[in-house]
């Protein structure tokens, strides 16, 4: 097999340690390994990318094993050309496991071209999507916390959330302060409600009635304060995100023009794929590497899955929500698409085929620096006029009706 690299490495990285064999081929054809173990200090890797230097290597392989890669990716990165590797395609043959042997054969995949390089953004997309996920997280742990805030009123039979689309905006805040505060008039309680909820005063006052103990007012307020601090952490990563985001603007603002594609979402989709669409040859590429696209199993003939492949869960979250927001946008070819798939195939699909066209969209987007130009919602009749016809004519036909055609003049 035809040898790519002739001094190159391998490193299995831990949390503690690094593996690497540096893989050099000599006169002859002749193949030499030599393994060293480096903590994973900032000395150990500055001895390490030394060690590597002192051989003379030139490309340098590793797993992308949680978060650990990261720290030996930034020392090495300035220095040699490095190859970040998915674990789940190099495993090793079974029987084999150990760390000088992971490291040598990560050497041998990298020095035959049997590796293919992750993608891993560049250091501002690395600090902007650091970002984004963190907001997520925030969001999820607020919406945690106030499900444990409807789980206790429910617990004390308080159907606040049957009355209130919003357990915590400005009048069930109001209602729950009050409730911390050892309020138990279910009249004084519904007074506090704004004057715009839909439920009225009765209604209201009749879902607060319950029996609250010391307990439920412990738990409430524990949780309110959860919420408060979950939003104020979310307030703070928005203004360091506005900071950041300054060489992403352009790309946002052509994002934006997308239907279903919101600010909180640009901002996630440019942080988990960035704005150099050179990284991916096709946009089908990129729909690939998102996981948005039926995956290729078949055997002896017969395609035996169509299930999606798991992939990154940022990503694919992403344009799913994004994919479901445009299916709901009237008069838009994305809306046309999911009613056209939803009717033969169920909405869960329609819903990844429409978050697939969309993030096509933006690969041509960023490539070509244009803005989303819609098809429109009578798209798939005007691709094919004959096809529309001849299915309307045979459903009229079915329901007893003769039909003949004649062209408009």
């Amino acid at each position: 097999m035809r040898v790519l690299y002739k001094r190159c490495a391998g490193l299995d990285v831990h949390k503690d340690m690094v593996m690497a064999c540096a893989r050099v081929r000599g006169r002859g054809n002749r193949v030499t390994y030599e393994v060293a173990e480096f903590p994973t200090t900032t000395a150990g890797l500055l001895a390490l990318a030394e060690w590597l230097s002192e051989r003379e290597v030139t490309h340098v392989a590793m797993e992308a094993t949680g978060v650990y890669w990261k720290p030996v990716w930034h020392v090495l990165e300035d220095t040699f050309t490095l190859v970040l590797a998915n674990a789940g395609h190099i495993k090793n043959v079974p029987g084999r496991k150990s760390d000088v042997n992971d490291a040598t054969w990560i050497s041998d995949l990298l020095a035959h071209g049997l590796i293919s390089n992750s993608f891993v953004p560049p250091r501002p997309v690395q600090e902007l999507r650091g970002l984004t996920r963190t907001r997520k997280q925030l969001s999820r742990q607020a919406a945690k916390h106030v499900l444990r805030i409807q789980k206790t009123l429910e617990d004390a039979n308080v159907k606040l959330s049957s009355v209130l689309s919003d357990t915590v905006g400005q009048s069930g805040r109001r209602i729950l302060k009050a409730i911390i505060e050892g309020e138990t008039d279910p009249t004084r309680l519904a007074a506090l409600a704004s004057a715009q909820c839909k439920a009225s005063r009765e209604e209201i006052a009749t879902a607060l009635t319950g029996k609250v103990t010391d307990h439920h007012r412990f738990l409430l307020s524990l949780h309110l304060g959860q919420v408060d601090a979950a939003e104020r952490a979310i307030e703070e990563t928005d203004r360091r995100i506005e900071e950041v985001l300054d060489p992403f603007q352009e790309a946002e603002e052509l994002l934006l023009t997308i239907p279903g594609v919101q600010k909180t979402s640009a901002r996630a989709i440019l942080a988990e794929i960035g704005t150099d669409m050179s990284r991916f040859p096709t946009a089908a590429h990129l729909v690939s590497w998102a996981c948005l696209c039926p995956r290729s199993d078949t055997s002896a003939g017969k395609r035996r899955s169509t299930r999606l492949r798991q992939g990154s869960p940022w990503i694919k979250t992403i344009m799913v929500q994004a994919g479901w927001a445009a299916s709901h946008a009237k008069g838009t070819y994305t809306s046309a698409q999911f009613r056209r798939i939803a009717s033969r195939r169920g909405t869960k699909k329609a819903v990844v085929a429409v978050a697939a066209s969309i993030l096509t969209a933006i690969y041509h987007m960023l490539k070509n620096h244009v803005p989303y130009h819609d098809l429109g919602p009578d798209f798939f009749d005007r691709r094919d006029t004959h096809k529309v016809a001849n299915r309307l004519v045979h459903r009229l036909e079915e329901l007893g009706f003769k039909v003949e055609l004649k062209a408009a003049a």
